[in-house]
């Protein structure tokens, strides 16, 4: 095995470990902001949770994984972490403005409104990305 993995190694553990971890915060937060519960509703065969809840996460781990490239620290990692997370959470926060009916379509497997939030998630976790590379 090269040295250069091995030595490597830790920092690899390290920041994979933090990232889980702030994900992991993320969704914790995430579906508690949330008025229905998206697990629930997902193990129930609600595509409409899964797509939503599916654009949040990937909108948050672009993001991560960005910092993670172009980070010097774990702090930083962090930092910026939780500034994609408040971002994306704001995300739900503002579509609910442009959806009123929201709260009650995606329990309700309504797919246009899962699509939606799903894109804008994406869409504002590319740019959050973009603008995090220093």
């Amino acid at each position: 095995m090269p040295t250069h993995l091995l030595s490597t190694l830790p920092s690899f553990l390290a920041y994979f470990a933090a990232a889980i971890a702030l994900l992991s915060v993320f969704l914790l937060i995430y579906v508690n902001i949330t008025p229905y519960h998206e697990f629930e509703l997902i193990r129930s065969g609600n595509l409409a949770a899964a797509i939503s809840l599916g654009g949040a996460i990937f909108g948050f781990a672009m993001p991560v994984a960005n910092v993670i490239a172009h980070s010097d620290t774990l702090l930083d990692l962090v930092l910026w972490g939780v500034i994609a997370g408040v971002i994306q959470m704001a995300t739900y926060l503002v579509s609910r403005l442009a959806l009123p009916q929201l709260n009650a379509d995606i329990p309700a497997g309504k797919m246009s409104a899962a699509a939606f939030l799903a894109i804008l998630s994406l869409s504002i976790g590319l740019i959050n990305a973009a603008c995090m590379t220093y």
